[in-house]
């Protein structure tokens, strides 16, 4: 099973992938541009490490709070993957694991599951 997690609410694209054996993550510089060619740096993420969308079984994105633009356009890719491969998201935001400390992007998913996370529910927290 393998995750991708993405967090471009920040100052920086975040990509992670976590396979059965590895994990692997780039970052990117957060602007406008970057958020429109988002699909194709996920995408060379992707082959970069043989891997293609359909391998993916869950997406997590940080869903804020952060950048307007950052997380309408990834809220928006990620719908897009969902309904063409019918990928599990989570929309996850630091505010979510309330206690827990040094939180690492590699736990997200484990973060999901035991603050109960749900599936495909968006709530974006933008910053004003």
């Amino acid at each position: 099973m393998s995750k991708l997690i993405i967090d471009v609410a920040g100052e920086k694209i975040f990509l992670m992938i976590i396979t059965n054996n590895d994990i692997y993550n780039i970052t990117k510089e957060n602007t406008k541009i970057n958020y429109e060619k988002l699909t194709l740096i996920i995408n060379d993420f992707l082959n970069s490490h043989e891997l293609k969308l359909t391998d993916i079984n869950k997406i997590y994105l940080n869903r804020g709070p952060g950048s307007f633009a950052g997380i309408r356009n990834s809220l928006s890719i990620v719908k897009a993957f969902n309904l063409t491969t019918n990928i599990e998201y989570y929309c996850y935001s630091i505010l979510d694991f309330k206690g827990e400390k040094d939180i690492k992007y590699e736990n997200i998913p484990d973060l999901c599951d035991k603050f109960n996370i749900k599936k495909n529910l968006i709530n974006p927290i933008y910053l004003s």
